[in-house]
């Protein structure tokens, strides 16, 4: 576990290496564990993982997590999985929010951690320094014993080596592998007890269902045994193993029995669900429920309802889409589903990464709906309105420095330091998590591209009041047709356009941010008119600047309470709620 881009998956690669259980012409830069789509694009962790190694005889279960923290809910669910952590830490970055959350959730589940401090090739690397902000974290989380004496491990996941010894580049993994031997401890299991497994993960399969994977604490789980499963109401229902796996390297091998400590893979349980207790019939003791933090943001889905509605998209009812939410719920237990009466519905989640991974698997399945504005969930305590604020970590060039700080200040941020390494500033702040809906993009247009932005949660705090909205109005069509050149050329100095020449469009659709701070409705759509008479600017050059190129995740921070974002297979569309523009302006009166 680590904060995000600390080298886990690539450690991991190299374990395999390091273990030969690389299959044959499987490339060596390739990201064994990231194995979907959207992660090998996005070049980040979103699913945890299960998978095996043997090292001297000895069986090994990693668990890759990912280092975001809005998909914080995947490490909290399978730390009951594990008897022990490899905490990364980037060797230049050293210890960043996510770095201290996860840290905090091995510490409340009793795991003892090894750390890694990876990147041990960039040259700008400061181990020692890097090591003190461990010791000072341990400190900080209240673990003062493990602090004076923790292992550690100097490594480049990159370059393909591990060492003890800071100032020394090792041969392979194999010292890491031991250091696992040496400090994890073994599973103390009972093979002769009852069984009793938990679900600690769900995975999905058209053909048999529901998939639970978990660590079988006590006996014996085989196939084909009749078994209880305990839901989170404690009440048994009876059930049967029709199909059982162990992992084997990063694959599900068949198997007829898996003995307790290890890791094991069922199917055939209709209605398991995460945390379910499947055990022996005449021994219903279920374990402790697993309790993930609660979503901190929330967003509405409803049926797309625009003029252009339905033409692409193969699942396009509330029905359907609200079954594949419950489903999505079903496997992500960060994730709320709450139906609303009028249709569509409210789902919460971590933030806005979250729930954009979400829509983009949707879209890829043949969804098609249209979602509202992130908004931030409060909570009432003893009268009064309480937010999350997060603990966020901001890097840029220094000489973009000013204009982030001003920005923040303007969004209610408290900035507690600010460090110097090399060229570029780290500023560290609390600041409440309305203030990080859109500072992403915020960012990386004050930074030129260069600033990063990361965060996790930290506390809830008394509202703080009104950070402002948006700065820019939008442009907004005024009429159905296609866009054309000659308005868009004529329009380019009113803002910034997100449509291409050619594209579809209709009344009430956003084409762009204006400039200023007020919408402005625009015909884009005019053709320019024939005339009969030669011109010598005929041939005049038509060229136009390109549209500015919107992510999901930029398209939902840029978001307007107003405003709807339409959610297709092969489109992204921004939409006024209500259309016609007579209708807006009397809405604002």
């Amino acid at each position: 576990m680590a904060h995000v881009d600390h080298g886990k998956t690539t450690l991991v690669d190299g374990l395999f290496r390091e273990v030969g259980a690389l299959a044959r012409g499987q490339a060596q830069d390739e990201r064994l564990m990231d194995s979907n789509d959207l992660e090998r694009e996005r070049g980040i962790t979103i699913l945890s993982k299960n998978a095996a190694v043997t090292w001297k005889d000895v069986r090994i279960n990693l668990i890759d997590t990912p280092g975001h923290a809005d998909f914080g809910g995947q490490v909290e669910r399978v730390l009951s999985m594990a008897d022990g952590v490899l905490l990364l830490v980037d060797a230049f970055e050293g210890v960043m929010p996510q770095t201290r959350f996860v840290l905090s959730k091995a510490f409340a589940a009793g795991l003892r951690p090894v750390v890694v401090v990876n990147k041990m090739d960039r040259q700008d690397a400061r181990p020692d320094e890097v090591l003190g902000e461990v010791f000072d974290l341990f400190v900080d989380l209240g673990a003062e014993e493990m602090a004076l004496d923790f292992p550690v491990v100097y490594a480049s996941a990159r370059s393909g080596w591990a060492s003890l010894d800071e100032n020394e580049i090792g041969d392979g993994f194999a010292c890491l592998l031991d250091c696992i031997l040496e400090q994890v401890p073994a599973p103390e299991v009972d093979e002769s007890a009852p069984m009793r497994f938990q679900v600690s993960t769900l995975d999905w399969s058209d053909f048999v269902g529901r998939i639970g994977i978990g660590r079988v604490d006590r006996g014996v789980l085989k196939k084909g045994m009749a078994v209880s499963v305990l839901t989170s109401d404690n009440k048994p229902v009876s059930a049967r193993i029709k199909e059982l796996f162990r992992i084997e390297g990063m694959d599900r091998v068949e198997t007829e029995e898996v003995c307790a400590g290890d890791i094991a893979v069922i199917s055939g349980i209709l209605e398991v669900g995460l945390g379910d207790t499947v055990c022996d019939p005449s021994s219903q003791d279920p374990l402790p429920f697993q309790e993930v933090e609660n979503p901190t943001i929330e967003m509405e889905f409803l049926v797309n309802d625009s003029p252009l509605a339905g033409r692409a998209g193969q699942f396009v009812t509330s029905r359907q889409v609200l079954e594949r939410l419950e489903k999505a719920q079903m496997m992500d237990p960060a994730l709320r589903v709450t139906p609303l009466d009028g249709g569509g519905c409210l789902v919460g989640g971590r933030g806005v990464l979250h729930l954009g991974i979400l829509m983009e698997n949707m879209r890829r399945e043949g969804y098609e709906f249209a979602v509202g504005r992130p908004r931030v969930l409060l909570r009432e305590e003893e009268g009064k309105t309480l937010e999350p604020v997060e603990k966020a970590c901001v890097e840029c060039p220094e000489e973009h420095m000013g204009r982030v700080i001003e920005y923040f200040g303007g969004r209610g941020a408290e900035i507690h330091s600010m460090d110097r390494r090399g060229s570029r500033v780290t500023l560290n702040m609390s600041v409440p998590t309305r203030g990080l809906i859109g500072a992403r993009t915020q960012v990386l247009t004050l930074t030129r591209g260069e600033g990063t932005v990361s965060s996790v949660f930290e506390k809830w705090m008394p509202l703080v009041g009104d950070l402002g909205d948006r700065h820019n109005g939008v442009l907004v069509s005024s009429e159905k047709g296609k866009v054309t050149a000659y308005s868009l050329r004529a329009f380019e100095d009113r803002g910034i356009f997100f449509v291409d020449p050619g594209a579809e469009v209709y009344e009430g659709m956003v084409l762009g941010e204006n400039n200023k701070d007020k919408d402005i409705v625009l015909n884009i759509v005019r053709e320019k008119k024939l005339t009969n008479v030669r011109s010598a600017n005929k041939e005049i050059d038509e060229k136009i600047r390109r549209p500015r190129d919107m992510s999901m995740e930029a398209y939902l921070e840029f978001l307007a309470d107003d405003e709807l974002l339409e959610v297709g297979p092969n489109f992204l569309r921004m939409r006024k709620r209500l259309l016609r523009a007579k209708l807006r302006q009397r809405a604002e009166v």
